[in-house]
């Protein structure tokens, strides 16, 4: 007997065994192009450090070149232009270094402290060296003293020089008359001076005399502001034959200052018994110190006053300021200064008048005034006499020193009466150095 399936039942359990038995699903393989191979370490790296180390590289790498990539698109600098720009960093990087190197060790090695250590240092563990090293160390300690002394002694040599001060040069004729008996000097010139005053320039010029009787001085016009001054003056001075050879000339170079004692640069001294005077000599020499403090032993001192000429009133007015380093004329070392202003005419004196005295001093301050009437046509016929005197109350006063003043005077107070007619109505100050009183007939009275 034959059973009769129907197809449409069978069909059910045909899709029910594949249900139970599904077909085999294939995987998925994804494509290269989906994940990145440097986002998966690899597999079996042999250790987990190194692959750690292998994976952070190539991501740097990675990294640099999209940084590289992107500066290049935006700036247009080709890959060359990378590669000059880090020489040039390294280049700044190694002067920076050797800059640094340079100022930190550089100070020790010319340090003398540190020389000295450095040399000692050196020849101090000789014996260290070996059997030679302990044979020589004897000689070589021997060379460093001798080195030591040869640089003290250098040094020395090198503060001598330094001490060396350049005053300059003058230049000079000298052209002497036998006939007349008498010795012309021309002033030249004079160069290299040093600056005396704060602006670092001078306003020199010379005086001339001779040694030993100091009794004619003559002196040049000052030239303002320069340290190589045009002189191109001549003096006379009157000197028989027989008397020259125990002469001395004299030039001694001063800065002019208005309101101070002029500074001396220094001097030249000429024995004129050691020069050919058969013939004109001119030339240069260099100017030398001025004299030490034995020759200021024997200044009078100095003193300072103003003159002031008013022309339509013909008042002639003095102010005597102060003196200072005054002579020493007591025997307790000291003075009682006062000052004398005699006012002549042709020799003989018109009108006198005097200061305070100041007590036990070589210093005085006085700024005191005195007038005198000086009619405007006698101005130049007129001179001043002005006196320092040493009062003493026991005897007569001595006379300390003196400056005349006037359009015969000679020197700076020729320079100082001339500024004074220049510049009326105004006040002219002035310090002068005191001379001898020469012409002094006899001793002062009492004040």
């Amino acid at each position: 007997m034959v059973k009769i399936v129907d197809t449409e039942d069978e069909a059910p359990m045909t899709n029910l065994n594949k249900e139970e038995a599904p077909e085999e699903i294939p995987m998925f393989v994804p494509s290269s192009s989906a994940i990145p191979p440097t986002t998966m370490p690899p597999q079996n790296p042999g250790s987990t450090q190194e692959s750690v180390a292998k994976f952070l590289s190539n991501q740097a790498v990675g990294l640099k070149d999209k940084v590289k990539e992107k500066v290049m698109a935006q700036t247009g600098m080709p890959e060359w232009g990378f590669v000059f720009l880090g020489i040039i960093c390294l280049l700044i990087v190694l002067c920076c270094a050797y800059v640094l190197i340079k100022k930190l060790f550089g100070k020790k090695r010319h340090g003398e402290k540190n020389k000295a250590k450095g040399f000692k240092g050196f020849f101090k563990n000789t014996a260290d060296l070996g059997p030679a090293g302990a044979a020589n160390k004897f000689q070589l300690q021997t060379d460093l003293d001798t080195l030591e002394e040869n640089m003290e002694q250098n040094e020395k040599e090198q503060a001598e020089v330094k001490e060396e001060i350049n005053l300059g040069r003058i230049q000079y004729k000298l052209d002497y008359d036998f006939q007349q008996g008498q010795l012309s000097v021309t002033v030249i010139q004079a160069e290299n001076l040093p600056g005396m005053d704060m602006s670092g320039t001078s306003d020199p010029y010379v005086k001339l005399y001779l040694l030993p009787e100091k009794k004619k001085k003559v002196e040049t016009k000052v030239h303002r502001k320069t340290l190589n001054p045009v002189f191109n003056e001549t003096f006379i001075f009157k000197v028989a034959f027989n008397e020259i050879a125990s002469k001395t000339l004299v030039f001694s170079i001063y800065d002019f200052d208005r309101f101070s004692k002029h500074d001396q640069i220094g001097q030249v001294l000429l024995p004129l018994g050691k020069i050919d005077l058969g013939q004109v000599l001119e030339e240069w020499k260099d100017i030398q110190p001025p004299p030490d403090d034995k020759e200021a032993e024997k200044s009078l001192g100095d003193i300072c006053f103003s003159l002031r000429y008013v022309p339509t009133a013909g008042k002639l007015t003095v102010v005597v300021l102060e003196a200072k380093n005054l002579k020493k004329m007591d025997v307790g070392g000291l003075s009682d200064p006062y000052v004398k202003i005699v006012l002549m005419q042709g020799g003989k004196r018109l009108k006198k008048k005097k200061t305070s005295i100041k007590k036990c001093t070589l210093n005085p301050y006085y700024n005191e005034s005195f007038s005198f009437e000086v009619p405007f046509e006698q101005i130049q016929k007129v001179s001043l006499m002005i006196t320092v005197m040493d009062y003493d109350k026991l005897g007569s006063n001595d006379a300390i020193g003196r400056c005349l003043l006037g359009c015969n005077a000679t020197g700076a107070e020729l320079r100082h009466w001339m500024d004074m007619l220049a510049s009326p109505r105004r006040p002219i100050a002035q310090w002068h150095t005191l001379g001898p009183v020469e012409d002094e007939p006899k001793p002062e009275a009492k004040a």
